[in-house]
């Protein structure tokens, strides 16, 4: 038998009056022979197919009744609408445009995500889907079972495709075949749905200090553009707490507003905090950000498992960022609940205003760039820091407007020899208060000069591997002296392979680097076919005279510095091996880092170990030596485990400590993690959390699918 040709239904003339809608929005029938009986049925057989408004119907049989305007179809069924809604059943008596009628032996899948089976399905109005009694899963059944990882049996299930809302009569549900709970009516979003008001899933929370807790998050939609979230938490330990997130989006950014107000034994009164942030697009590549936190007391946080925040940190920011442009301007607030600071004495509101601006070098060539800065900050503390610097408390207040004009250019000299010529010239105005040794008004200039010589040597061998060893030598001239102004905001020096031919290496602008020195080095990378690499360098800085600016730690003091020797390894299958070392002439060891990243599809690790030693300008009394990681490893298909940590090893003890194992599969995501901090102070105290959160896949909870089961014979 001949498959017919595309028929479209309403080229059947006369017989055919019954599917004037179709004929109207263009129906079309495809079947392997079609046949009319009786002068009113029209039946359609063999690989039928019907498309009607986006929809598309398969079966093997229809039976089209112009008395009575029916389809009687014979499966297997399968109906896929537009809004990628499919149906599954063995018979179906539906009316000719398909949105009213009943399917036997049914099943309705939605986004491909969930399903629902049932006995009978009955089509409503074209909006409504009801099925009897029915299963509702997402998860993947295997040959030989009949039991999902997870299922809600019930009475009677009703699906709005217009609201898109499941509903459910006498719900049960089950994990693994095992009743859980049960309830007599239950609403939930179907898999299309990004938002709906009602419950999330719950988070149960175990810790020392709180003891067992159960968080119920409760969404509200309240439009288009924003929406609130209510969690209430109580736990046996007494604590009785509501968290808030409300967000809401603009037409040019969005806001996010965090919260909590708590009641429990661990301190008395009420406790809470709130932070607010956002972002919005200005005019004229202007972004307008903001962040603002506040907090009742300093354990809050990490009592309630919020964050391990010491220092909040407010501001409002506004930046631009261009090819050749950088523009920012800022008001910080800063509030510390760290042991052993005093808010006063700290700066807790600071104003900084920056502008810069690279561009040609105009007749001198090369390329020169201009910097304007303004900074101020303020203290709280009324106190004046007495001649001798030893005030109890530290009220200074600072004022200052900095600008900076920098130039460089590079020439090829013969034999490969690249020669660079930089210079640099600052002055900065500073208006000082409450401070007997610095206040009142002070003019600082400085100008630094350098001459650079770079002669890369390259070779390339017959394996194709390639060495690059490149020597450099640069001089810099700049003044012995300079105006003295006090310095907050350059105490922590690093020196790496970032900063080792720097024309300055203080982070900030209170100090500058001063006198006559030559920084040396070389570098060496070895580049293979294969795909890895590896690069070192080694160097450091030799000055006419120790101008004492640098602590011991930095590796920077005294008139020739510590050696810094860097290596990098990178391979092709995800491993990245980074080591900095400063270190002595007697290969003492000042200062160390050595962190390990691998990337691989099964497993990660991110580690890091830090050595220094004691610098009272860098405010640390002891040796500092610590490791810290974190791993993950996908064990098995859908199950990940994870680890992490912070150990000191100069007091043999550790400080964090956590482990976490994730299952996740087409249907279902569980998390559960343990953490464990060490720490102690008078503000907070060592403790234990157990945290526990389960996601059911396919009703709108945004949980992605992990992967599918594979079933076994």
């Amino acid at each position: 038998m001949w498959r017919q040709a595309f028929i479209l239904v309403c080229l059947l003339l006369p017989f055919l009056g019954g599917f004037g809608a179709w004929a109207q929005d263009r129906a079309a029938l495809v079947a392997d022979s079609v046949s009319i009986a009786n002068d009113r049925q029209l039946i359609a057989e063999g690989g039928v197919e019907i498309f009607y408004k986006g929809a598309r119907l398969r079966a093997t049989r229809i039976v089209y009744d112009r008395s009575t305007d029916r389809l009687l179809i014979t499966g297997p069924i399968v109906l896929e609408e537009e809004g990628g809604t499919i149906v599954f059943a063995d018979q179906a008596d539906l009316r000719t445009d398909l949105t009213e009628g009943i399917l036997t032996s049914a099943r309705l899948v939605l986004d491909q995500q969930l399903q629902l089976s049932t006995a009978e399905l009955q089509r409503i109005g074209g909006r409504y889907t009801q099925l009897g009694r029915t299963v509702a899963s997402s998860c993947k059944i295997c040959a030989g079972s009949t039991t999902p990882t997870w299922e809600i049996r019930a009475s009677r299930v009703v699906h709005d495709e217009v609201e898109r809302q499941i509903y459910f009569d006498n719900a049960q549900f089950r994990v693994a075949g095992v009743p859980v709970f049960y309830i007599p009516r239950l609403r939930l979003p179907d898999p299309t749905l990004d938002r709906a008001t009602g419950f999330l899933f719950p988070t149960a929370r175990v810790t020392s200090r709180l003891g067992s807790g159960l968080k119920l998050p409760y969404f509200i939609a309240l439009g288009a553009r924003r929406d609130l979230t209510l969690t209430p938490y109580l736990t046996t330990g007494g604590a009785r707490s509501v968290e808030l997130r409300y967000r809401e989006a603009f037409r040019t950014g969005g806001i996010v507003i965090d919260g909590a107000l708590s009641h429990d034994d661990l301190v008395a009164g009420r406790r809470g905090y709130l932070l607010a942030r956002g972002a919005f697009v200005l005019p004229r590549d202007f972004v307008l950000t903001f962040r603002g936190e506040v907090v009742s007391d300093p354990a809050y946080l990490l009592d309630y498992g919020i964050s391990g925040e010491d220092r909040l940190d407010s501001r409002i920011e506004v930046t631009r960022t261009r090819r050749n442009e950088y523009i920012i301007g800022r008001i910080i607030g800063f509030n510390s609940i760290r042991e052993g600071d005093i808010n006063s004495n700290l700066p807790s509101l600071v104003t900084d205003l920056t502008f810069h601006r690279r561009f040609s070098g105009g007749p001198l060539g090369g390329e020169a760039g201009l910097r304007f800065q303004t900074h101020t900050h303020r203290r709280s503390s009324d106190s004046t820091i007495d001649a001798d610097g030893d005030g109890i408390s530290d009220g200074r207040d600072v004022a200052r407007a900095s600008v900076r004009l920098d130039w460089r250019r590079s020439w090829t000299l013969p034999s490969g020899i690249e020669a660079t010529v930089a210079a640099e010239g600052s002055a900065d105005f500073y208006t000082i208060s409450q401070d007997a040794l610095f206040a009142g008004s002070t003019t600082r200039t400085h100008t630094a000069i350098a001459t650079e010589l770079r002669w890369p040597w390259s070779k390339t061998g017959r394996s194709g591997v390639s060495h690059v060893i490149e020597p450099v030598v640069q001089l810099v001239v700049a003044p012995r002296s300079t105006d003295a102004v006090p310095n907050e905001d350059s105490v922590l020096v690093e020196f790496d392979e970032g900063n080792l031919f720097a024309l300055d290496r203080f982070p900030g602008s209170d100090d500058v680097e001063r006198g006559f020195r030559a920084n040396v080095g070389v570098t060496y990378t070895r580049y293979d076919p294969a795909g890895w690499t590896l690069g070192f360098a080694l160097g450091r800085v030799i000055r006419d005279e120790d101008l004492g600016q640098f602590g011991v730690a930095s590796g920077l003091d005294g008139a020739s510095s510590d050696w810094l020797a860097a290596v990098q390894v990178a391979l092709p299958d995800g491993f990245l091996l980074t080591h900095r070392s400063v270190f002595s002439n007697d290969f003492d060891i000042t200062k160390s880092e050595t962190r390990i990243d691998v990337a691989r599809d099964r497993f990660g690790l991110g580690a890091s170990y830090i050595a220094a030693i004691p610098d009272p300008a860098e405010n640390r009394t002891n040796r500092l030596s610590e490791l810290t990681f974190d791993a993950s490893y996908a064990f098995a298909s859908g199950w990940t485990g994870k680890a992490s940590g912070r150990y000191d090893l100069e007091s043999a003890s550790g400080t964090l400590a956590g482990l976490g194992l994730v299952y996740s599969n087409e249907c279902i995501s569980v998390d559960v993690s343990l953490s464990r901090r060490f720490t102690s102070s008078t503000n907070v105290q060592p403790s234990t959390d157990f945290n526990l959160s389960v996601d059911l896949v396919g009703f709108g909870s945004g949980t992605k699918a992990g992967p599918a089961r594979v079933c076994r014979n």
